[in-house]
């Protein structure tokens, strides 16, 4: 990338221009056809004048050497090519490096002045800002490549001679600079048209950055305008300006299309690609006239060439960050429809996907969904359309550009006839995510990545509140949002490993590290928590007053803490929401709130103390760490036959590193309820003796504890218990009590808690004991449950049910074959041997995958290559995806090995689903080792595949090593690491602290844990 010419007499650090310079000054001696008799004093003179300009002539060719050192020359840090760039990096063509030897110039300062180094900074400057950019991108896709001008209107804030940008990967052509107006708006008056000469411009790789290194200084207040010409490759590593294929009709196709966040903007064009660099853009695309051009903003115009290409000119943008700028070049067909407002929505697919409808559903909630926003924020859609293009490769579920949201197929697309009411709402999900980040992120966008949770978070969040939005019965936000998201998100901020939603980003190696689960789930859980101690009339104030305050401007979580503290006091409520927020949001991890009481019996009134501790997994960490937070508790009282109203306690530090209070209730009620609503983010423990009066509740008239309370103390208990707060005894008789509950949420978090335990065990020689229990809790309620009927005329559907029994149904049954019971096992290969006879699926959508899974663990290899030719033929894309993982649960080694081969190494499994094979393979105890091995062999190639786009190193990292407990692994594990030399990352602290947890659960708990199940099931609890 250094641009370097290697031509015989190239300049090469300003060295032969100097030597140049020098022998045009150097005075020669003439002679004449005369003899001419000098006085010996006038020899001696100009013999001096001669020895002075030689002297004068070395100390400048030195100075010029070490002035262009300080500018930048050969860096001794790691980008040897970034300060000799040749002559088109250092300077560009025709002649503009010669200004180098200006006469006038004072090099020693400028030489203090390049000494700075901006561009060695991992920020820029901030000396200049951007305002507006003129793009052109003419578009190659015969051989992929691309090349542009981009013209930036700059506002100078500092005076500076130096411009720095980012570049990434950009061959830069051209460079120049001038000026376009003074101070107020005034033209420029300067010789050339207002040309600023260039004295050098070069690339540091090892930042990113392009530097423009000028003559003169730029004024403050004043506007300049930098033009750059670039070209570059359409690679295919799904970052930057990246390319993706199809097929239709065996015709193989190509499109291009954009993911700049949160770093890659730099990759398409030479830009201040931080988020706080806001600016408007103009751009114009030019392609083959086949392709249609899309973009952030609705087509102006359309001109073709005699060539057959076309150049597209789209409408000037709102301010923006350059990470949400995006355009695409594709042959795809669209369906649209139109808002009240008069918003132009549109889906752009594959021409198959388009007249198949499988875009239709999403077009419909999309039209919806701006409506919804545009109520409950109070603020209109910003932009005259909105665009949602699906891909079929991208590397995450989607991204929020503004008015053109790209989603990879798998998260947009949805065909009615074999999509189960599960991916529909998976698909609604990310929908409903995609839109709001139109308010949060895009019309309001973080200062910086440190807070990139102000926009997931909330995207995160109206998940659930949006989708309750368009399907109210589905009651996401009150019930889901427990298991999916706050059961979830605690299991990896229970780590010492794990860190603060807000934390600071330097480098941009470091920015990766910020878009985890920790700033979207924690993000959701405690943007929820405060909804709910606000209220939500309160929260939609301050949500609007933020949003208006900082509409096309960037904000900071003190601009939230503010907005939303004004919002309280409005209604006489003085709540300094930025000093209880603070604690949840710069401290990492959580509490744990315990509830004791006293058991006398003779006092006429009991009391019970509420205390917290940072809750850990590692026992051994506890006992040095005093982190405190500031507690909102619902509170309820309650006995075997009625429950007490809510009450609101705030649980503060105190200095002793203890907070507690103390409760006075009365005798005849005992605390059976806290977190009514399960809107807190922390975990609740109680003495012993209360968990037996909880359980005994549970047994005896669940319905007096809410259904959420019920989910929130299964998922307590088991995380309680493997921490070592609790004795193992205790989850285990607690969930005795499912047989007689009828409601999907308490049986999906026992399923999700108890299938941490079966990674544990699944390798045991006891695991039978394990698995026999769990299907004692299930049997009974399955049989009742039953399967889903089959639709008329012989067609799967799901069972025309509510959704909550829909879902109980299908966990029942996922439980059912998971866990080894045979007429699960008798059903699903029934229905694959009738689908493999008939060549007609008759399977209910519903249930699908797990019957595909199990059928294919159970039967035999024609019945794998059954499921792996139609994989290839399906053309759903949710079938596809169910069909690749359930080639994963084969027990053939033979099988899975060729599946992880066929994978990485050829074209027919998507690139983006490359991981989840690997993933799954892991999670199959007979393809664990083979996942394991297969992992640590291919890591250089995974890696340099996948190893900058987010989401999806740390998930293979961590999909992979999770399942890991022996010290054989664990030490393998600490080998891989140490070898590779690739301990840095943030995922592999993680995976190592899980892997350790592991194997110390099998050391100190495994025994108590199967000494429980051998007892009788009437024992004593503990």
């Amino acid at each position: 990338m250094g641009l370097n010419d290697s031509s015989p007499g190239a300049i090469r650090n300003g060295r032969a221009l100097s030597d140049q310079w020098a022998e045009s000054v150097v005075v020669r001696p003439r002679t004449t056809e005369r003899h001419i008799t000098v006085h010996k004093r006038l020899v001696l003179a100009f013999a001096v004048s001669i020895l002075t300009l030689i002297i004068v002539t070395v100390v400048a060719v030195v100075l010029s050497v070490r002035f262009e050192e300080c500018g930048g020359g050969r860096d001794r840090d790691g980008a040897a090519a970034a300060g000799e760039a040749g002559p088109r990096g250092e300077a560009g063509p025709r002649g503009a490096a010669k200004s180098n030897g200006s006469k006038g110039e004072r090099s020693g300062d400028r030489a203090d002045e390049e000494a700075a180094q901006p561009w060695r900074n991992s920020r820029l400057p901030g000396s200049v800002r951007p305002r507006h950019y003129d793009l052109r991108v003419a578009v190659n896709m015969d051989n992929f490549t691309f090349a542009g001008d981009v013209s930036v209107e700059l506002e100078c804030v500092n005076a500076t001679r130096f411009i720095v940008l980012h570049a990434d990967r950009l061959k830069v052509e051209r460079v120049s600079v001038t000026a376009e107006s003074g101070a107020g708006g005034r033209p420029a008056n300067r010789p050339g048209g207002g040309a600023m000469r260039v004295h050098r411009h070069f690339p540091y790789p090892a930042n990113q950055m392009y530097v423009v290194v000028l003559h003169r200084e730029l004024k403050p207040a004043r506007l300049y305008r930098l033009n750059v010409s670039f070209s570059a490759a359409i690679e295919d590593d799904l970052l930057g300006f990246f390319r993706s294929s199809y097929t239709v009709q065996r015709e193989k196709r190509y499109l291009a299309v954009t993911q700049f966040s949160p770093i890659h903007a730099r990759k398409a064009f030479p830009c201040f690609d931080e988020p706080a660099y806001k600016a408007t853009f103009s751009l114009a695309l030019r392609h083959d006239a086949q392709y249609a051009g899309l973009a952030n903003m609705p087509l102006e115009s359309s001109s073709p060439h005699e060539d057959g290409g076309v150049t597209d000119r789209f409408a000037r943008t709102p301010r923006m960050s350059t990470y949400y700028v995006a355009w695409a070049v594709c042959n795809f067909t669209y369906r649209e429809t139109q808002t009240d407002d008069g918003v132009t929505v549109r889906l752009y697919a594959r021409p198959d996907a388009v007249a198949s409808g499988a875009g239709d559903y999403a077009l419909h909630i999309t039209k919806r969904l701006l409506g919804f926003y545009q109520d409950y924020f109070k603020v209109q859609y910003s932009l005259p359309k909105l665009d949602l293009l699906a891909v079929p490769k991208h590397p995450y579920a989607a991204m929020e550009n503004w008015g053109l949201s790209v989603f990879v197929e798998q998260k947009i697309l949805l065909d009615a006839e074999v999509s189960s009411s599960s991916y529909q709402m998976e698909v609604t999900m990310v929908v409903v995510h995609e839109i709001c980040h139109q308010w949060f992120g895009d019309l309001v966008t973080p200062v910086w990545w440190e807070d990139v949770w102000l926009k997931e978070g909330f995207a995160h969040y109206f998940e659930y509140v949006g989708t309750d939005f368009l399907f109210p019965k589905w009651n996401m936000e009150k019930q889901r949002f427990l298991t999916d998201v706050l059961h979830e998100v605690m299991l990896l901020d229970g780590l010492s490993s794990s860190h603060p939603i807000s934390q600071e980003v330097e480098q941009a190696s470091d920015i990766d590290r910020v878009f985890d689960w920790i700033a979207y789930k924690k993000g959701a859980a405690l943007i929820r928590m405060l909804a709910n101690v606000m209220g939500q009339t309160l929260f939609q104030k301050g949500l609007n007053d933020y949003l208006l305050s900082h509409m096309y401007g960037n904000a900071a979580r003190d601009d939230l803490w503010s907005k939303l503290s004004q919002a309280m006091r409005s209604e006489g409520r003085d709540i300094d929401i930025g000093q209880m927020m603070d604690r949840w949001t710069l401290q990492m991890g959580y509490p744990v709130v315990t509830i004791s009481k006293n058991q006398s019996e003779q006092l006429a009134t009991h009391h019970a103390t509420i205390s917290q501790e940072h809750f850990l997994y590692g026992q051994e960490l506890r006992s040095s760490n005093s982190l405190q937070w500031q507690i909102p508790l619902t509170v309820a009282m309650g006995n075997a036959s009625s429950v007490s109203a809510e009450r609101l306690i705030w649980i503060h530090n105190r200095s002793d590193h203890s907070s507690s209070v103390r409760w006075t209730i009365h005798p005849l009620f005992l605390m059976l309820g806290i977190e009514i609503n399960q809107t807190g983010y922390y975990r609740v423990n109680y003495d012993l003796h209360n968990w037996k009066l909880l359980i005994q509740q549970l047994h005896n008239n669940l319905q007096i504890i809410s259904v959420g309370n019920r989910a929130g103390l299964i998922d307590d208990a088991f995380n309680l218990a493997r921490a070592g707060y609790l004795p193992q005894g205790v989850p285990l008789q607690l969930i005795g009590y499912l047989p007689g509950e009828p409601s999907f949420l308490p049986w999906h978090s026992a399923s999700r808690a108890l299938y941490q335990l079966d990674k544990l065990l699944d390798r045991t020689d006891e695991y039978s004991l394990f698995s026999d229990y769990v299907l004692k809790q299930v049997a009974s309620r399955y049989h009742q449950m039953g399967w889903p009927a089959r639709g008329p005329g012989g067609e799967g559907s799901v069972l025309q049910a509510s959704y909550q029994t829909e879902e109980l149904q299908r966990e029942l049954i996922m439980l059912a074959c998971s866990y080894g019971n045979k007429q699960c096992h008798r059903q699903a290969v029934a229905y694959i041997s009738d689908w493999i006879s008939s060549n007609k699926n008759r399977i209910p959508p519903n249930i699908r995958d797990i019957v595909y899974c199990t059928g294919v663990s159970l039967m035999d290899e024609d019945v794998w290559e059954f499921i792996w030719m139609k994989f290839h033929s399906t053309n759903a894309v949710s079938e596809k995806r169910i069909l690749l993982e359930a080639l994963t649960c084969s027990d053939n080694i033979f099988l899975l090995n060729r599946l992880l081969n066929l994978s990485l190494t050829s074209d027919l499994v998507p690139e983006q689903d490359v991981i989840d094979v690997i993933i799954h393979v892991g999670r199959n105890p007979q393809g664990r080792n083979l996942a394991w091995k297969y992992f640590r062999e291919k890591w250089n190639i995974l890696n340099a595949r996948y190893g900058e786009a987010l989401f999806m190193n740390s998930k293979l990292i961590g999909g992979v090593t999770e399942f890991l407990n022996t010290e054989k692994e664990l030490n393998e594990l600490k080998d891989f690491i140490k070898a590779s030399g690739v301990g840095a990352g943030p995922a592999w602290p993680r995976a190592l602290e899980i892997v350790e947890g592991n194997v110390r659960w099998h050391h100190i708990h495994r025994r108590q844990f199967f000494q429980w199940l051998r007892k009788p099931l009437s024992s004593a609890l503990g």
